[in-house]
């Protein structure tokens, strides 16, 4: 499918996190998520591994049980004191944007299930599916740069999608659910559907110097 004529910083800085505007009712072709996959598959990886794999849910009776998974974990998120629509309460400006990430956040809690395509990315461990005490970093860090690489491929293609994990809370469900073998653990659950008009732009993000250190913290 010919991509949208997005320059490479343009691509970087206007993939946004897409919930309310997932187009729930047109279908997406198989074919396009595996173009979007075959150009995750360039992402780094960890020595090389590649243990990635990536679990593509689209049957209505399957993306409906995960969806009641997601919509649980997703009502216990936003009672929570760390719930996204709770941060930055005494910051009028930056408290506003968190109170319609927590709206958007509920809304796509309660039709995960209908979003058309489930994308599910993947490690094989080894040691029977144990996660290590050591290099958390090193090990999730070669499966998340593909992740991202898929959902930048999406937006180039038309598709919007959010990462979300939320549903981690019910791993083991998902897992007994989707037949995966106790080696292999979830790394989050993307969402993918066509988006619902433009005008994708950069988020307001803190300012470089708050958050820059340079030779000395």
């Amino acid at each position: 499918m010919p991509t949208l004529p997005l320059s490479p910083d343009e691509l970087l800085t206007t993939t946004r996190t897409v919930r309310r505007r997932l187009d729930l009712t047109r279908p997406v072709p198989m074919e396009l998520i595996r173009e979007c996959l075959e150009i995750a598959l360039q992402a780094p990886s960890g020595s090389n591994r590649q243990g990635w794999h990536f679990l593509v849910v689209t049957d209505a009776a399957l993306r409906a049980e995960i969806g009641l998974l997601y919509q649980r974990a997703v009502r216990a998120y936003l009672a929570s004191e760390g719930s996204a629509d709770r941060l930055f309460p005494d910051d009028p400006a930056r408290g506003a944007v968190q109170r319609r990430v927590g709206e958007s956040v509920a809304w796509l809690g309660d039709r995960m299930g209908q979003v058309p395509v489930l994308l599910i990315p993947c490690l094989r461990l080894h040691g029977g599916g144990e996660l290590s005490a050591g290099n958390q970093a090193g090990l999730w860090g070669s499966l998340l740069p593909a992740v991202w690489s898929y959902q930048l491929a999406a937006r180039a293609r038309g598709l919007g999608t959010a990462w979300t994990t939320l549903h981690l809370t019910y791993e083991a469900e998902v897992a007994e659910l989707l037949g995966l073998p106790e080696e292999v653990r979830q790394g989050a659950l993307v969402p993918t559907a066509w988006y619902t008009g433009e005008g994708f732009r950069p988020a307001r993000r803190q300012p470089l110097d708050e958050v820059l250190h340079v030779d000395h913290w």
